[in-house]
């Protein structure tokens, strides 16, 4: 018989072996909300330079189904080979689904927008915040596997500052642009005129 281990004595760490190279899992719990929340790390944390980090917020469809409505699968993608690359960081993989209002909300904005609403009027018409993520569980994250300087992969600054009010060093942030098309640009045009994602239109392919 296989001898029973309580699962307290088992820690959620492991690792992850993926198409962008073998990385760590750890699964970090947030008591406030009941969200397991995952950071994904590659090489070691202690090297002389800014840890490359990317905050990635969670997109059931855009993760796991590819849906071109928005550039989340190809921005989870490209970071993590980033990282790979880079040959060390860290990928958050935070559950905040559309932007921090959950699943069912979000489908009911991508109903809005299909009747000709932008991102961020859906929300507000369904009595939601814009952006209604918290990153202090993000904070924490970082700080339990040994990161308090980051070189930040976004295009949104507000990140930037939500982590330097949490006391993370934010030396540097690298833009993550992809994944643009015909679907998906005037939800990136929203972001970058309305909601100050740090977007051109060169790169919107709008010029």
């Amino acid at each position: 018989m296989t001898p029973i281990v309580e699962k307290t004595d088992v820690p959620a760490d492991a690792r992850l072996p993926t198409k962008h190279g073998e990385f760590r899992i750890r699964v970090f719990h947030d008591k406030e909300t009941g969200f397991d929340h995952v950071a994904l790390t590659l090489g070691d944390m202690n090297g002389p330079d800014s840890v490359l980090v990317r905050l990635h917020s969670e997109c059931l469809t855009g993760d796991a189904f590819s849906s071109e409505r928005c550039d989340c699968g190809s921005q989870l993608d490209s970071a993590l080979k980033a990282i790979q690359e880079h040959g060390w960081g860290c990928l958050l993989y935070l559950r905040q689904e559309g932007r921090g209002i959950g699943l069912h909300a979000k489908i009911q904005a991508y109903n809005l927008q299909d009747r000709g609403a932008d991102t961020l009027d859906a929300n507000l018409m369904l009595g939601h915040p814009a952006d209604a993520r918290d990153y202090r569980i993000a904070a924490d994250m970082l700080r339990a596997v040994g990161i308090t300087d980051v070189c930040l992969l976004t295009n949104n600054p507000e990140k930037v500052s939500a982590l330097q009010n949490l006391n993370i060093t934010v030396s540097q942030r690298m833009s993550l642009v992809v994944g643009v098309n015909e679907e998906n640009r005037a939800y990136m045009e929203t972001k970058a005129t309305r909601m100050g994602h740090e977007i051109s239109q060169h790169e919107l392919g709008i010029e």
